[in-house]
């Protein structure tokens, strides 16, 4: 079991001191998002990916970054109540962190050196738009955008990195998510 994961320390968007440990032996999606995003209509599928597959160890953990074009500016307090009301998120959310910004967050640390590149979407029209507005980031490993989910088994290995315009309910992502709740 790969129990690194589950050490790094965070805080729960209440403030409260936390680590992954209490999903441990759970599957876990863990997803940077934002409130001022164009994919933050996606906050309504992780809570359905969530409420529809959490009795068989899904966890989906929401990760708030202002990282991408400072679409995420509120406070914890903001966030929460932006969360609860407008998409009734009942999913684990987390304190604010830096996912490609310096200093990174040694969970994002942890989950790119897993996992150095991101699965695209065939056909996908964000990664162009985000070139054309010079938005890419430029280490080719680096979280693409808000909305970009990486997927954790029940042992704590990282095992799927998805593209932030692969919506919760793609194919794709359901599939894997499936593959790893039946492991």
């Amino acid at each position: 079991m790969n129990t690194e994961l589950y050490q790094i320390p965070l805080k729960k968007i209440d403030g409260q001191d936390a680590t992954l440990e209490e999903y441990s032996g759970q599957v876990l999606l863990l997803v940077n998002v934002a409130s001022q995003c164009g994919l933050t209509p996606q906050y309504e599928g992780l809570e359905v990916l969530y409420q529809q597959y959490k009795e068989q160890g899904l966890i989906v953990i929401g990760l708030p970054s202002n990282d991408f074009a400072g679409q995420e500016p509120g406070t914890e307090a903001e966030i929460q109540s932006f969360c609860a009301n407008n998409y009734a998120v009942q999913f684990p959310m987390y304190s604010k962190m830096n996912v490609n910004s310096a200093p990174r967050h040694p969970l994002y640390k942890q989950l790119i050196t897993a996992i150095p590149k991101t699965q695209m979407v065939i056909g996908g029209k964000l990664m162009k738009k985000l070139a054309e507005k010079n938005l890419l980031p430029k280490v080719e490993s680096d979280v693409k955008w808000n909305f970009e989910k990486f997927l954790v088994a029940r042992d704590g290995s990282v095992i799927g990195r998805f593209a932030p315009d692969v919506t919760p309910d793609d194919k794709v992502l359901i599939k894997a998510i499936e593959q790893a709740l039946a492991s």
